[in-house]
């Protein structure tokens, strides 16, 4: 179960739409849903119903849903309400913890900063782009933590850019603006933000002062990465499992 940060995306295009399409593709045996965290408890797409709906179909004392939180970095508000939400739907649910590569994501932006122009492409695809920034910010929502866990996607990204790259946050400090600030004083003229989100996780506002900050390349969105990620996740949360008779096979 996809746990998607907004009351009211829709989850039946964009991102989320693409991400849970490449999933059941990849996945025929594995039910694939997204739910809207925050949304009304009476609300059918919420995460609140759809976890009920989902245990209605499956035997009681087994685990009914791994729930998935589609983040690209960790964002601890948004955590706990996942799990206030499992916890008041009353239902055996897990929920993994957020979806994260940061070999994987540091790939992902490359790709959109080299989509906009802002960066070369990678060694496969390598062309000259005369209008590349000679600066990046990793631009993170969550907060200190957030930022703190997108530092080793930045050192990764700067690795395969060659190029400075600062981490900075949308929605608390290091801001945006401290980022660019390092960055000149580090020489570097021309900068480019690379949105370290999926989308939804973002508000608009977020996305205005992204905009209005320097360059900016679109964020991770539906990259395949992030689905690969999806699947990576619920498969280490299975392995972790425990069913109803496996104790005793285990004791036997």
């Amino acid at each position: 179960m996809l746990a998607v940060p907004g009351a009211d995306v829709d989850l039946s295009d964009g991102p989320v739409a693409d991400i849970a399409s490449v999933l059941r593709i990849d996945n025929p045996a594995v039910e694939v849903r997204a739910a809207r965290i925050g949304a009304d408890a009476d609300d059918p797409d919420g995460l609140h119903s759809t976890l009920v709906s989902a245990a209605e179909k499956r035997p009681e004392g087994t685990p009914n849903s791994v729930v998935i939180p589609l983040l690209a970095t960790p964002h601890p508000a948004i955590s706990r309400q996942v799990r206030d939400t499992i916890a008041s739907a009353g239902v055996n649910a897990v929920t993994s913890g957020f979806i994260n590569s940061n070999a994987l994501i540091a790939e992902a932006l490359h790709i959109r900063l080299a989509e906009a122009g802002l960066a070369r492409a990678d060694r496969v695809r390598l062309f000259s782009i005369v209008t590349a920034a000679d600066g990046i910010i990793v631009a993170t929502v969550g907060g200190q933590e957030a930022a703190a866990m997108a530092n080793a996607t930045s050192v990764l990204l700067a690795a395969r850019l060659a190029l400075p790259v600062i981490t900075a946050s949308l929605d608390d400090k290091p801001s945006v603006a401290d980022g660019a600030m390092r960055l000149k004083d580090m020489g570097a003229g021309r900068l480019a933000i690379a949105p370290c989100i999926i989308g939804p996780e973002a508000s608009q506002s977020d996305l205005d002062e992204m905009a209005a900050g320097a360059e900016c390349a679109a964020p991770i969105g539906a990259h395949s990465n992030i689905a690969k990620l999806a699947a990576m996740t619920y498969g280490q949360a299975i392995s972790q499992m425990q069913f109803p008779g496996e104790e005793k096979q285990l004791e036997e």
